[in-house]
């Protein structure tokens, strides 16, 4: 936790629910172990696509196919939104899911990598939404740039790691210190790179939000 845990507590008290569905959906992934955007975060991100409003999204890690639903009701109906999944004891979770909200044919389901898949995709995307192995990001942040639409908006979800990334390698366990150095050279690069602006925001576990200069293609 990042940051207080009763200012969250109090921040969430307030929360209204999401539709029957999700809630369902969110119960069921947490009785199964399966990590779920948290409920500040998805506060957040409905806030940020009703200013964007997007027409095409891109999910780097589907999981349970939660997140990509939550955005699906944040968003208009012709927005059509494309997730990427690898691990494939949830791919067919997640289908069944999409299934059940009756979105199957505004979400698109791809497996496989994502540092594969990515580099396969083509045309612009308004909103990239970063939720994979943390340890990845830095390896899929070129194609990221490159599908993002001019003006459109990257948000990287938990790159706090739990307060780790702050702190020195060598207070860091051994196992993961690969991921904290990759995680520090992502945001150096978020907050660096000339054809972004990014504000790292401590929410939920961290979130960089990235909106790419220039006007919309």
């Amino acid at each position: 936790m990042i940051v207080d845990e009763r200012i969250i507590t109090f921040i969430n008290s307030l929360d209204t629910k999401n539709s029957e569905l999700l809630e369902t959906i969110e119960a069921e992934a947490r009785s199964a172990d399966v990590p779920i955007i948290r409920r500040e975060m998805q506060s957040f991100l409905k806030v940020l696509l009703t200013i964007q409003n997007p027409k095409r999204i891109l999910e780097v890690g589907t999981a349970v196919g939660f997140s990509a639903l939550l955005m699906s009701e944040s968003v208009s109906c012709d927005c059509h939104i494309t997730t990427i999944e690898n691990y494939e004891k949830r791919i067919p979770v997640a289908r069944e899911n999409f299934r059940r909200a009756g979105k199957e044919e505004q979400i698109t389901l791809i497996e496989g990598d994502a540092a594969e898949v990515m580099k396969t995709l083509e045309g612009y995307y308004d909103f990239i939404f970063m939720d994979a192995a943390k340890g990845q990001y830095i390896h899929y942040l070129s194609d990221a740039m490159r599908l993002l639409n001019k003006g459109g908006v990257l948000v990287s979800d938990n790159v706090m790691q739990d307060g780790d990334v702050i702190r020195s390698r060598f207070a860091v366990e051994r196992r993961n210190r690969t991921i904290h150095a990759r995680m520090r050279d992502y945001l150096y690069e978020l907050k660096h790179n000339e054809e972004l602006t990014t504000s790292i925001i401590p929410l939920g576990d961290g979130v960089a939000v990235s909106v790419k200069k220039g006007k919309k293609l």
